[in-house]
């Protein structure tokens, strides 16, 4: 034994220590806080087992490792602390302009109503002196549909910004649906369209009563404007625990070449050279969503082989 270079062990420790390598039946290990190397001797010696106290060097990888630790927290926590401050400063440009594009829809609508209201009424005026002709009746068509184009822009700017408060209340949505059906029967009827409803009596809801009225007429109004001659039409109300389902499906010529979520991005139409064929202008289901969403509701939209278009409203 020789222990003349530790003063932590004495013999009988390091007998000890020499049997349990010794039982570990591997040349090298580590036994507690030592590291042993077992060496076969070609003398008379026979083994030679050595031992390194370690204890340091696991201190010191301690040491670096904790360290190392409290830098890299630090470090970190400065990042975050400079990313978050440099990030307003950074997103408060976009901020404004976002808010000052809402505040322009808002006052751009509310300034184009008031001549809007005169062009109508000087038209009027103009039919009851003159008559009626085909100038007079595109001027009034015109600004009828400029007048729904800011209706809907102005509802979409409010909710927005958060000023279009949602009056909830316990209404019958079967009957507020039936008497939407019946209002675009008439236009149904003159395109052949096959209706087919589903719509269970005395089924309530609780929610802003004009704007799910609004909805209705929304989807009900796409369902007929995209729908071919003589196709098919499917409303369906059900009652599914404490939640409704509201489906509206209609059949088109062709499916639009989009994702169905592209259906609600604001003035998207599926005809490209955007005409008037249909007499959309691509707002009218953004405000569906922004209906729906205000109302704590979910609406989506599916195609269904081979030509159909399916709405579902979740309430």
């Amino acid at each position: 034994m020789d222990v003349s270079r530790t003063s932590t062990v004495t013999q009988e420790e390091a007998v000890v220590l020499a049997g349990q390598a010794e039982d570990n039946a591997t040349k090298s290990g580590r036994i507690g806080q030592y590291r042993y190397q077992i060496t076969q001797m070609n003398t008379a010696e026979g083994t030679v087992v050595v031992f390194l106290d370690t204890s340091d060097e696991m201190l010191s990888y301690l040491r670096v490792l904790l360290l190392s630790g409290s830098v890299g927290i630090v470090c970190w926590c400065l990042m975050l602390l400079s990313v978050f401050l440099l990030s307003k400063q950074a997103i408060r440009p976009i901020a404004e302009n976002m808010e000052k594009q809402k505040q322009f829809v808002t006052n751009a609508g509310h300034e184009i109503k008031t001549p809007l209201a005169i062009i109508q009424s000087n038209t009027e005026a103009m039919e009851l002196y003159q008559g009626e002709n085909k100038w007079s009746r595109n001027i009034k068509e015109q600004t009828e549909r400029l007048s729904d184009l800011m209706q809907h822009l102005l509802l979409l700017s409010r909710m927005d910004e958060g000023v279009e408060h949602v009056h909830a209340i316990d209404f019958c949505f079967s009957d507020l649906l039936m008497e939407s059906v019946r209002s675009f029967m008439p236009l149904m009827e003159s395109k052949q369209i096959d209706v087919h409803t589903h719509i269970p009596s005395d089924v309530q809801i609780h929610a802003d009563q004009s704007q799910i009225e609004q909805l209705c007429s929304i989807l009900l109004d796409n369902a007929v404007k995209y729908t071919n001659e003589g196709g098919r039409i499917q409303i369906e109300l059900m009652q599914k625990e404490k939640h409704l389902q509201f489906t509206v499906q209609n059949t088109c010529k062709r499916l639009p070449a989009v994702s169905p979520d592209k259906l609600f991005d604001r003035f998207f139409r599926s005809d490209e050279a955007r005409t008037q064929k249909s007499g959309g202008y691509g707002i009218g289901l953004s405000v569906a969503k922004a209906i729906v969403q205000a109302n704590h509701g979910d609406i989506r939209a599916s195609y269904m082989e081979p030509d159909v278009i399916c709405f579902t409203i979740c309430v």
